[in-house]
């Protein structure tokens, strides 16, 4: 039996913006949202020179914009984003892709870096299955969930990419592999591919 599943990064490939940018964008505003990035440059800059790692650098950024924010508020945010401003970010011929390998069979995989909250909608409106960043919560005094600012377990980067994939799904059993992505980040999981493509939609 021919068995095909494919696996598409999402920032940059699915879409033609980096999605966590326009999302504080969205959900802070454009003055606090360059006002936030101005006081982190100094990590942003040790990350891009390799000093600290990429988790290390997004969890400095997600802390200083979430840290402590209600989980509630957060996914009110992230169900508006998604309804409102996704949309608009999706390349016309990655969805058609999306479609045209769904319609023929094929298991359809988001694989993203960016945390899971805000893509979970869209992907379930594509019928896909969605792999992504968890982001750690935790209850306060009062009861309430709210978020660290931290990432639970390992930023959905590089090899981890991989090591999720292989943590849901038996490779071995698909015939056909079909890998999508647009960065560095993204070649491990394209070298499971029995086809890659890289930065397909531009």
């Amino acid at each position: 039996m021919n068995r095909r599943i494919a696996f598409f990064d999402f920032d940059g490939t699915i879409t033609t913006k980096d999605t966590l940018l326009e999302f504080i964008r969205f959900s802070k505003g454009t003055m606090r949202f360059a006002l936030g990035f101005l006081l982190n440059s100094p990590w942003l800059v040790a990350m891009k020179l390799k000093l600290i790692s990429n988790q290390a650098a997004k969890e400095r950024i997600l802390t200083f914009f979430f840290g402590k924010q209600t989980l509630s508020l957060f996914e009110q945010q992230c169900a508006a984003f998604s309804s409102d401003i996704l949309p608009g970010l999706i390349r016309p011929k990655a969805l058609a892709e999306i479609n045209r390998l769904r319609e023929g069979g094929a298991t359809v995989v988001i694989v993203s870096a960016s945390p899971e909250n805000w893509i979970r909608q869209w992907a379930s409106q594509v019928e896909a299955d969605l792999i992504a960043t968890r982001l750690g919560i935790f209850t306060d005094k009062k009861g309430e969930t709210r978020l660290t600012g931290s990432i639970d377990g390992a930023n959905c980067y590089g090899e981890e990419k991989v090591d999720r994939i292989r943590q849901r799904f038996a490779l071995p059993d698909y015939t056909e592999i079909y890998t999508y992505g647009d960065t560095g980040g993204d070649k491990p999981m394209l070298l499971l591919g029995t086809v890659s493509f890289y930065k397909p939609f531009r």
